[in-house]
């Protein structure tokens, strides 16, 4: 689904259905470097379970256009400027990574359009390490395949799990990659992190939220560390699952991250 928002095209992906305004509205939004289809099995089960699904591109990923957003700020009004184009007064919002601290934000910045909360592989405040920070800069490539490396849990490291014919390391290298090529913007990875390394205000946005809130985090979580929640959940008054999964949680532990999420959205 595309949509006018603020003068530039938005890609929505809508979980196989035609998104229908005035079914109880779900958001999904993707981490750094990755774009809507890291939801695509969320989207298409929320989509044909009674609801209308918007799993987004950010602006400057994939489908959406550039520039960028280099706050997390900017893109949580940018999702409601997106859901006011939808014909969208309330909504679930779920995101990934980066895109929980938008949810986040999101939700506290229009608490009463905001029916629901749920945070996947998050922590607040969720800083970044110079050292990749500086790598996604000087050597892109080599910050692929560390963030690939540490988002999957040993547990998933083969191919051919969680099935026969995946690999998800290839796979997670190859998604970065090609979203990082598909608007010619070298910076992306840099910019997505810098996001996320300066934003400070996660904890005292928790405290504006008002509907239910949930996190679900990885047992085995290496980018977000599930400790690095801990506070962030008691603020939100949020459930917590936990799965057995890394970073990369809805790609590793496909079938517990539904679970949860049925149970965190309704």
């Amino acid at each position: 689904m595309r949509l006018n928002v603020d003068g530039r095209e938005a890609y929505a992906y809508t979980g196989g259905k035609p998104f229908d305004p005035t079914l109880p509205c779900v958001v999904f939004v993707h981490g750094a470097l990755n774009d809507h289809s890291v939801f695509t099995l969320l989207a298409r089960w929320f989509a044909h379970h009674g609801h209308g699904v918007l799993a987004v591109d950010l602006p400057g990923h994939m489908r959406s256009a550039g520039p960028a957003l280099t706050c997390v700020e900017d893109m949580a009004d940018w999702l409601w400027a997106l859901l006011d184009a939808a014909d969208v007064q309330q909504a679930a919002l779920a995101g990934h990574s980066m895109g929980s601290l938008v949810a986040l934000e999101a939700a506290a910045r229009q608490p009463e359009r905001a029916t629901r909360l749920a945070m996947l592989g998050s922590c607040v405040p969720m800083p970044v390490p110079q050292a990749l920070l500086d790598l996604s800069l000087t050597d892109t490539a080599a910050a692929i395949h560390r963030v690939a490396s540490f988002s999957i849990s040993t547990w998933a490291s083969k191919p051919s799990y969680p099935g026969p014919g995946v690999w998800l390391h290839g796979g997670s290298r190859a998604l970065m990659h090609q979203v990082l090529a598909a608007q010619g913007d070298a910076r992306l990875f840099h910019t997505d992190f810098s996001a996320c390394n300066a934003y400070t205000g996660g904890l005292a946005a928790a405290e504006r939220v008002r509907c239910p809130a949930a996190l679900v985090l990885g047992q085995a979580d290496q980018m977000t560390l599930p400790r690095g929640a801990r506070e962030v959940a008691q603020r939100l008054k949020a459930q917590v699952h936990t799965v057995a999964a890394g970073h990369a949680l809805m790609a590793e532990a496909p079938d517990a991250v539904l679970t949860a999420m049925r149970a965190a959205l309704g």
